[in-house]
């Protein structure tokens, strides 16, 4: 049986309002932004699409708002697909991908860590690269270093 190409899925049909818009870019089955509050519904419905490969989940503080840019993998379509959608700066939250791709876990828990990211049902949202109790995010814009004596930072014993 040969794959449908890439081209062939519907995504107005298959996400409806969940879906804010589809940009196309060469080579790639292109990218899909997607309402935030309906990101269960977005990853399910990817993923019944032949997305099955979860590859990097990332954040970008672009100071007003955040983004988050999930890059997907088919098998079966030989394409990657781009997910991306906005989240509030004020209170940047969204469903974890976990339920559906279990390879999100650390990238979710790096997204947290670096650009305060919060998963909502995330298995084990702890840091992954920073100590415990670090308190920072490094790579939102507001970041400011600190001294070292300004900072109180458990020492993790592994």
């Amino acid at each position: 049986m040969t794959a449908a190409p890439a081209s062939s899925v519907q995504w107005p049909e298959l996400l409806g309002n969940s879906l804010i818009a589809l940009e196309p870019l060469e080579g790639t089955s292109g990218r899909l932004r997607f309402r935030a509050a309906d990101a269960e519904r977005v990853f399910r419905a990817v993923h019944d699409a032949g997305f099955h490969h979860l590859t990097l989940v990332g954040g970008i503080d672009w100071v007003d708002h955040r983004e988050v840019i999930y890059t997907l993998w088919s098998d079966e379509r030989k394409s990657y697909l781009f997910l991306s959608t906005d989240l509030p700066a004020d209170h940047p939250s969204i469903a974890t991908a976990t339920k559906v791709w279990p390879s999100a876990n650390w990238h979710e828990r790096e997204a947290w860590e670096m650009v305060d990211i919060h998963f909502d049902g995330h298995p084990d949202l702890r840091h992954l690269l920073m100590p415990d109790g670090y308190e920072f995010h490094p790579l939102l814009r507001s970041f400011k270093l600190h001294e070292p004596e300004d900072l109180e930072v458990k020492v993790r014993h592994v």
